[in-house]
């Protein structure tokens, strides 16, 4: 869908800023941080769609993880270099620079973010971006935010904020595991809430998307889905990265990464794959099923070997709670494997990387007491409604 220019579909914010025919970028020097996924519906790069506009100065862009075309694997460092395409200098934004110099920004009048999300907090796109708003406000200069799709809606807010000892990269400012807003309404959210260093502000603008509405998947969209990483390749993988990718940084199972099926698998050669299947599904979680699998994973966790356990099934993503699934799991697990508890047998050196993408602490340590999901489910839920409550004054879209 999208590349044919279905009627009813939503439109990007980069297609409402040419609509507008670039009015906003005028007679201005631009900077660009975006990634493959930074297209309109007919699949053309904003990089060469404002490269190309009358009256825009495209005069630097700005490389977040993946790099600005694509070319670079996950956790890679991204290097400066020119872009063959248009001869604009690439500066790199993720590896030892990840908010842009003042050296990068002398020559830009605003800086623009087009980039699509995946929706979930530890992904590091948003981090790029609150950098970003940081050193403009710092340096004066303006920040534009061209809006894109929550791909699993505007509506469904899920963990704890973000605790000051574990703001990170993969976690960069306090909002919960699940947001709820789209770029733009975020972008707002952290200017207006005063979360960027020392509570500054930017000059920020916001070009809304036309069409979108909070309760929609982004097969509703119309959109054409472009992987904003390797192992995102589909939209509805979005729905599954919060449901499994916490335990991931565990390398504790194979979460379905380095199979065909990123996200959606929770495997290992310990498990009997039927009988956790029914322990799972005998748990009725609202809006979740499971099916044994039987895997051998092309590379990562398990390579080569073989391995079994459960395919996860999200068939209601409103109701499911997404990021607690992966404890119900690891909870089933204690009860049938009691030689292979997630955090008695994970490997140590990745609790600082797992705590940093919770948020908190207090879930490792309060979940290893006794491996039970009520252990930490109103801990998990306790900021969701304050914030939804506090971020609803920033939405764009009903």
């Amino acid at each position: 869908m999208g590349i044919s220019g279905a009627l009813g579909q939503v439109k990007p914010g980069i297609e409402l800023l040419r609509d507008n025919d670039f009015a906003a970028l005028k007679g201005k020097r631009v900077g660009l941080i975006t990634n493959p996924t930074g297209v309109d519906n007919s699949l053309k790069s904003t990089i060469d769609i404002l490269h190309e506009a009358p009256d825009v100065e495209l005069v630097a862009l700005f490389a977040p993880e993946h790099g600005v075309r694509g070319d670079v694997h996950a956790g890679d460092k991204v290097d400066n270099f020119v872009d063959p395409a248009t001869g604009v200098p690439v500066y790199s934004i993720y590896g030892k620079t990840r908010k842009p110099t003042p050296e990068m920004l002398k020559d830009v009048d605003v800086l623009v973010y087009d980039i699509q999300d995946n929706g979930c907090r530890s992904f590091t796109f948003i981090s790029s971006m609150g950098l970003a708003m940081e050193a403009c406000a710092e340096l004066g200069k303006e920040f534009m935010v061209l809006d894109r799709p929550n791909p699993i809606g505007g509506n469904k807010v899920e963990g704890p904020l973000t605790e000051d000892d574990c703001i990170s990269f993969v976690s960069q400012f306090p909002i919960p595991y699940l947001y709820g807003l789209t770029p733009g309404e975020l972008a707002q959210y952290l200017n207006e809430e005063g979360l960027l260093t020392g509570g500054k502000k930017v000059n920020l603008s916001v070009v809304p998307m036309e069409g979108w509405k909070r309760e929609m998947d982004f097969d509703q969209t119309g959109m054409p889905w472009v992987l904003p990483s390797p192992h995102i390749p589909t939209a509805d993988t979005s729905l599954y990265y919060p449901a499994t990718g916490i335990m991931g940084e565990l390398n504790y199972m194979n979460i379905g990464v380095g199979y065909t099926m990123p996200f959606k698998l929770f495997c290992a050669e310990w498990v009997k794959a039927q009988e956790l299947v029914d322990a799972l599904n005998a748990l009725d979680i609202p809006g979740v099923k499971f099916r044994p699998i039987y895997i051998t994973p092309f590379y990562g966790f398990g390579k080569g070997e073989n391995l079994q356990g459960v395919e996860l099934y999200i068939t209601d993503k409103d109701k499911a709670p997404l990021s607690l699934i992966q404890f119900y799991v690891a909870q089933e697990i204690a009860k049938l494997y009691p030689d292979h508890k997630m955090m008695e047998t994970a490997d140590p050196a990745r609790f600082s990387m797992f705590d940093k993408v919770v948020g908190s602490k207090s879930i490792r340590q309060n979940f290893a007491k006794s491996n039970q999901v009520d252990d930490i489910k109103d801990f998990w839920n306790k900021d969701a409604d304050a914030f939804k409550a506090k971020s609803s004054k920033y939405y764009l879209y009903k």
